[in-house]
């Protein structure tokens, strides 16, 4: 892993967030980009140019948190970027070849009954770029213990476990498969493939209605310190995802979340 992503909103978790990132990126001697995305919707007959206050303003902000912040060895490249969040966030990726972004569950929301706000949602829901969800006030500590939790062990894309095997490999950590069989099983979905047999240390088959049912299930059993997911259609925020802010009483987590891009 060599190059994290990290946007920047007005919470106020965002120094936590922000040191949790570099400390983050340091275990992996990666670079740090730190981006604020800001839009400006103009209104007729407006005499004032509108981008160059919220530009300034932006980068003003982002220079103060990150002086807040002892960023170790760690090489940061700060970016206020104009434009729509989800287009700004990809373009950006490929262009630095960024390998995971981490988010904070409320950039913006002061709602205490919101897990995942309106911007983080999107990141999660509208995006194919690997996803790490640390919860907030959350202070950085090696990983041990994984569970990843998936109802189809099909892998089709070759690149779709790389950022769980950087952390595997980086904390020498443990990794427990939770395959679960949902009521859209199909035949051969639990045939493990030899990469992924490679990746984890233990198999665990269970049946519940959702893949998120079966992680309800057997979360405490495995006490892990990092929970992994996969992006799809009907994954393992099937209908939580229909709307990007999805509240505490429908899923919260107090470890971070890895959100992998769909393996087919």
């Amino acid at each position: 892993m060599k190059n994290i992503l990290v946007p920047i909103g007005s919470s106020k978790n965002a120094l936590s967030h922000l040191q949790y990132a570099v400390d983050f990126a340091e275990s992996f001697g990666a670079k740090l980009f730190i981006v604020q995305v800001y839009n400006v919707y103009t209104k007729a007959g407006t005499m004032i140019k509108i981008d160059p206050i919220i530009e300034r303003e932006s980068k003003a902000f982002l220079n103060d948190l990150v002086s807040q912040i002892d960023t170790k060895n760690v090489k940061v490249v700060k970016k206020t970027l104009k434009g729509k969040l989800i287009s700004t966030l990809e373009l950006v990726s490929k262009k630095a070849n960024i390998d995971l972004i981490l988010v904070e569950p409320r950039t913006n929301s002061i709602r205490e009954e919101v897990f995942l706000g309106k911007t983080s949602g999107k990141i999660i829901k509208q995006t194919q770029i690997p996803t790490l969800i640390v919860p907030e006030g959350y202070k950085f500590k090696p990983f041990s213990n994984i569970l990843l939790a998936i109802k189809s062990a099909i892998i089709r894309k070759n690149d779709a476990l790389d950022p769980l095997l950087s952390v595997k490999n980086n904390f020498k950590a443990l990794v427990n498969m939770l395959l679960v069989k949902t009521p859209y099983y199909n035949e051969g979905d639990f045939n493990v493939e030899q990469k992924l047999l490679d990746t984890v240390d233990n198999i665990i088959k269970t049946e519940n209605a959702t893949t998120f049912h079966g992680v309800l299930q057997h979360l405490q059993s495995y006490n892990p310190d990092m929970l992994c997911v996969v992006r799809r259609k009907r994954g393992f925020f099937t209908k939580k995802w229909e709307k990007n802010v999805i509240l505490k009483k429908d899923f919260s987590s107090s470890i971070p979340v890895l959100v992998l891009r769909g393996l087919k």
